[in-house]
């Protein structure tokens, strides 16, 4: 009976020296070695065996892990008190700093993004601390990666949640916006009836110069017509008048050639010239001038026969009989 317990004892003893010293690390963490209370090793993930009492395990994560800053009052550079919400990621680079570098670095890291929250904000105006979140983003880690370097971790970024100002600030914040949409809506008013305006001047303006040059054109066609009709008209004139020249010449001429070749003599001349002064008679003038001397009228006509040809004699009468003279015309 005394031997089972005493192998109950051993056994026991066994199993809570095999679990003090067999340790299991997980893929995403590392392990540090301390022996009789110094730094030993840095251990890399899976089974790993140390000496129970005299060696002990401190398990450091080493994946990204995201600390909340608690909210940070913030005055900005115009006089306005902020409040500032925001969140920092980090990763562990180095284990052995990490534990050995710094005793709470949660704690330290978050005071650290406070501080530096204070800087950064307090050097901007409410409106670019509004709209510059990227900005102070990036100033912020950059801050915070340089002054974590040392306890073996590195910021992967910083992120404001939110900034939240009073609530009067708040308030004229939703005025000044409400004007601005006003002013907004005013201009592009005003914009769009100067574009409406410009625009329906434009047209007018075409309007009139395709009104005016076709107007010209109009009267240019109209023009051109009136000349080329009065040109037609002229060529047609002149065609007539030509026609009737070349007809009259051509009946003068064979007048001048029937009385060439009927060969007129004085009494017939003579007779002509009185059917002539017949015709002037019966006209409506009141006045009739008539030659004064028969010789004289004679002369005239042999010249008229005269200037028809030249004059061929008259053969005398078969009966051996001068013709007769022509009768003397009443009143000469």
């Amino acid at each position: 009976m005394v031997y089972l317990i005493i192998l109950a004892v051993i056994f026991v003893l066994v199993l809570t020296l095999s679990a003090a010293s067999v340790k299991i690390i997980r893929p995403y963490e590392r392990g540090l070695v301390e022996r009789l209370g110094r730094y030993h090793s840095t251990v890399e993930p899976g089974m790993r065996i140390i000496v129970p009492f005299v060696d002990r395990m401190i398990r450091v994560d080493m994946r990204e892990n995201v600390v909340e800053v608690p909210p940070q009052e913030v005055i900005t550079s115009d006089n306005v008190v902020v409040t500032v919400y925001a969140v920092i990621y980090y990763e562990a680079t180095d284990p052995k700093r990490l534990i050995y570098n710094v005793s709470n670095f949660l704690k330290a890291v978050t005071k650290l993004a406070q501080t530096n929250l204070r800087n950064v904000i307090g050097d901007m105006q409410l409106d670019q601390a509004l709209t510059a979140s990227e900005m102070v983003n990036a100033r912020l880690r950059d801050i915070l990666d340089d002054a974590t370097d040392k306890w073996g971790s590195r910021v992967v970024r910083v992120e404001i949640q939110r900034i939240d100002p009073p609530a009067d600030v708040v308030t004229a914040m939703h005025n000044q916006m409400r004007a601005e949409r006003s002013r907004r809506a005013v201009v592009t008013e005003a914009s769009g009836q100067k574009e409406s305006a410009i625009a329906r001047a434009e047209g007018e303006k075409q309007a009139a110069i395709l009104e005016a040059e076709g107007v010209k054109q109009r009267q240019i066609l109209e023009a051109q017509g009136e000349a080329d009709a009065v040109r037609v008209l002229a060529e047609a004139e002149q065609f007539r008048q030509d026609t009737v020249a070349k007809g009259q010449a051509a009946a003068i001429l064979q007048v001048y050639q029937a009385i060439h070749e009927g060969r007129p003599t004085n009494d017939l001349l003579a007779i002509k010239y009185l059917e002539s002064l017949e015709a002037i008679a019966k006209g409506h003038a009141t006045k009739i001038f008539l030659p004064t001397e028969a010789s004289a009228l004679l002369g005239a006509l042999g010249g008229m026969v005269e200037a028809l040809g030249e004059r061929t004699p008259v053969a005398p009468a078969t009966d051996g009989h001068q013709p007769p003279a022509p009768a003397t015309p009443a009143g000469a």
